[in-house]
C-alpha cells in the first residue's frame, strides 16, 4: 500500500481534512510554490481527484464545468499574488449561476503584505462583491521543538480554533447556498516539509439546511388569483436537466389558461410549449401584445436569454409575478410580487393539487400563432444562402441524439434559441454573467465528469479568447468542438448604429483573419473545416465517426452576409 504523506503545517492539514469530510473530492490545482502545503495534502489523499491546469482563468472555468455537472463543490488551489485574480471571471459566473466553488488561495503572512515582496497582493476579501463567504485564516509558525511558553501555546490553540471555524463556515456556505466561497490560507516557510501522520484532527461542523414553506394565508391568496385568471404565463430560464419533474410539465399542458415559454437552456420540452420565444414575440402588433399580456407570470430557473420577452414583460407587466427558487429571485421585469423559497417540485407538488383549469382560448390561440411562425421559419431557411443561420440549422440537424451540448455566449446561444433542439440533448451555457470568456474551459470540465459525449458550439471570439482551455491533459477522446468562424464579433453588425468603417471593424466587430488549425495541431485535436453547405453536412457526419481523439470542426461563414440574413429572418414573420 502506498505510503501517504501530510503537510507538516497544521493549517494545510485542517483544510484538506475538512474538504474530505464535507465531500469536496475534485481539486483543480494550478502550480506554484506558496500553495505547496495544500498541493501535498490533496495529491497525497487517495480520496481526492486532482487536476493540474496551469492557466488559472482556465482552471477556474474548468472547475466550474465539473461543479455544474456533479452539483457539489469543487476546490481551486492557487499560489499567492496575481494568480488569484485570474479566478475572478469564473467566480462571478458561479455567483450568479449558483454553482459551488471553493477557492483556496495560498498567501504570505499578513506582515509580509505591502512591504515590497514579490507575488504579494491584498488577498483578504478580494472577491467581496461576488462571494458567499470569505474566510481569512491565521498563519502558523511550525516550530522544530516543542513550544513551552504557555502564552504562545494558547495563541496556537486559539488560531487553530479560529481556522477550523472559518473553514467550516465557508465550506458549509458553499454547500448550503450553492455558490462560490473563498478561503485565504497564509503560510510561513518552510513549505515542503512532510509528515507520515497528521498532527491535528479538525472538528467537522455539520451543514444545516434551512426549511422554507408558504404560509396558508399566502397560498390561499395565490390559489384564488390563479383559479380566477384566464391568462397565466410560465417562463422557464436556465434549468438543469431533470430538475422539474415531467408530471408538472404535463399538468400545465392540460390547462387552456396557461402558456408555457421555454428557452433552449431550460432543458424542458413539450408539444404544448412555445420553445422559440423570439419567433413568437417578433413583429407582434400592440393589440397582439395586449392579448399576450398575462395576468400572472410564474418564472422558474435562472437567467433568460431573450431580450424580446424581457422587453415585452417590462412594458406589459402582469398583475402578479411569482418566482420559484430556494435561494433568490431577480426582479427582472420590475414587477416581482412573491419569491417562493422552494424547489419547483416542492412548490408544484403542494400548489397544483389545489388548482383548477380555467377555460378560455389563451393557450390555443398563441399555439396557433406559434405553428404559423414555425412554418415561416422553415420556408425562410429553405431559400437562404449559406450563412451563420443556415450553419446552425445544419448543426442542430446533425448532432447525434443524447449529446451534452455546451453553448458559448453572445451569438451562439442566441442562434440556438431559434431552433427546436432534440429533447435528448442536455444543454448548458454560462448565463450567470453571459460572458464569452471560459466557455471552452467550462465545457471541457463538464465533459471530464460525465459519461455523456459532449459537443461545444462556439463562436470564434469566444473560442480564441479561451484557447488556453486546450492546454489540458484531461480532455476526453470523444469531446467535439464546432467552431463558427465569421471573422469577428458578427453580433455587432445587427445592432443599431452599425456602419462600414475601419473604426467599426477594428473596435466593435474586431475582425482577425485567424483559423484554429494550428492550435489543433499544437494541442492534439483532429481538425476539420468547411465553408459551404455540402462541406458542412459532410464534415459534421465525419466528426461523429471517430471518438479516438478530441476533434474540432471549423465552419467559415461570410462575415458581411450573416447580419442581413438574420435581420431578414425576423422580417419574415411580419
Amino acid at each position: 500500500m502506498k505510503r501517504r504523506f501530510y503537510s507538516k503545517i497544521p493549517l494545510a492539514q485542517s483544510v484538506v481534512a475538512l474538504c474530505e469530510a464535507k465531500g469536496v473530492h475534485h481539486i483543480v490545482i494550478s502550480p506554484g510554490s506558496r500553495n505547496a502545503p495544500l498541493i501535498i495534502g490533496f495529491t497525497e489523499n487517495p480520496t481526492m481527484k486532482c487536476y493540474s491546469i496551469v492557466d488559472e482563468r482556465c482552471a477556474a472555468f474548468f472547475a466550474l464545468g465539473i461543479a455544474q455537472q456533479i452539483k457539489k463543490p469543487v476546490a481551486l488551489v492557487c499560489t499567492s499574488g496575481s494568480a488569484l485574480l485570474n479566478y475572478y471571471p469564473a467566480i462571478s459566473e458561479a455567483f450568479y449561476s449558483d454553482i459551488p466553488l471553493v477557492v483556496l488561495s495560498a498567501d504570505r503572512p499578513i506582515e509580509r503584505i505591502d512591504i515590497g515582496d514579490g507575488q504579494t497582493i491584498r488577498q483578504k476579501n478580494i472577491f467581496e462583491n461576488h462571494i458567499l463567504y470569505s474566510a481569512n485564516l491565521y498563519s502558523e509558525v511550525v516550530a522544530e521543538t516543542e513550544i513551552k511558553d504557555p502564552k504562545v501555546r494558547q495563541k496556537q490553540r486559539e488560531a487553530q480554533k479560529h481556522n477550523e471555524r472559518e473553514i467550516n463556515l465557508a465550506l458549509n456556505k458553499a454547500i448550503e447556498k450553492k455558490g462560490p466561497v473563498h478561503i485565504n490560507v497564509p503560510f510561513y516557510e518552510p513549505l515542503y516539509d512532510r509528515l507520515e501522520e497528521p498532527t491535528v484532527l479538525p472538528k467537522n461542523i455539520p451543514v444545516e439546511f434551512p426549511q422554507h414553506h408558504i404560509s396558508e394565508t399566502l397560498q390561499d391568496e395565490m390559489l384564488t388569483l390563479w383559479n380566477t385568471s384566464k391568462r397565466k404565463m410560465i417562463l422557464i430560464g436556465v434549468n438543469s436537466p431533470g430538475v422539474i419533474e415531467q408530471r408538472w410539465i404535463d399538468h400545465f399542458a392540460n390547462d387552456p389558461s396557461v402558456l408555457v415559454l421555454t428557452e433552449t437552456t431550460s432543458n424542458i420540452h413539450h408539444d404544448s410549449h412555445v420553445n422559440c420565444i423570439d419567433q413568437l414575440i417578433t413583429s407582434l402588433s400592440e393589440e397582439e401584445f395586449e392579448q399576450l399580456h398575462p395576468d400572472i407570470l410564474l418564472t422558474v430557473g435562472g437567467m433568460v436569454v431573450s431580450k424580446r420577452v424581457k422587453a415585452f414583460l417590462r412594458e406589459y407587466q402582469p398583475k402578479a409575478h411569482w418566482h420559484i427558487d430556494e435561494k433568490k429571485a431577480f426582479d427582472t421585469y420590475f414587477c416581482l410580487t412573491e419569491h417562493i423559497k422552494l424547489t419547483p417540485n416542492n412548490f408544484f407538488g403542494t400548489f397544483l393539487m389545489e388548482t383548477k383549469n380555467v377555460n378560455g382560448d389563451y393557450k390555443q390561440s398563441w399555439l396557433a400563432i406559434r405553428d404559423q411562425r414555425r412554418e415561416r421559419h422553415q420556408a425562410y431557411l429553405e431559400q437562404i444562402k449559406f450563412t451563420d443561420l443556415k450553419a446552425f440549422e445544419v448543426i442542430f440537424d446533425h448532432i447525434p441524439e443524447g449529446q451534452m451540448v455546451q453553448l458559448s455566449n453572445s451569438s451562439t446561444v442566441r442562434y440556438a434559441q431559434l431552433f427546436s433542439l432534440k429533447p435528448s440533448y442536455r444543454v448548458f451555457c454560462n448565463r450567470g454573467t453571459s460572458g464569452i470568456d471560459g466557455s471552452t474551459s467550462t465545457a471541457i470540465g463538464a465533459a471530464t465528469v460525465t459519461n455523456t459525449p459532449t459537443t461545444l458550439i462556439s463562436g470564434d471570439l469566444s473560442f480564441f479568447y479561451d484557447s488556453n482551455a486546450l492546454w489540458n491533459d484531461h480532455i476526453p477522446a470523444n469531446f467535439k468542438i464546432i467552431l463558427i468562424n465569421n471573422d469577428g464579433g458578427g453580433i455587432f453588425r445587427i445592432l443599431p448604429g452599425k456602419e462600414e468603417s475601419v473604426n467599426f471593424s477594428t473596435y466593435f466587430e474586431t475582425t482577425h483573419g485567424l483559423s484554429a488549425e494550428h492550435l489543433c495541431a499544437m494541442f492534439g485535436f483532429e481538425y476539420h473545416k468547411a465553408d459551404t453547405l455540402n462541406d458542412t453536412i459532410a464534415s459534421i457526419q465525419q466528426l461523429y465517426k471517430n471518438d479516438s481523439k478530441p476533434q474540432l470542426l471549423e465552419i467559415f461563414t461570410p462575415r458581411k452576409e450573416n447580419d442581413s440574413t438574420l435581420i431578414d429572418y425576423f422580417r419574415c414573420f411580419v
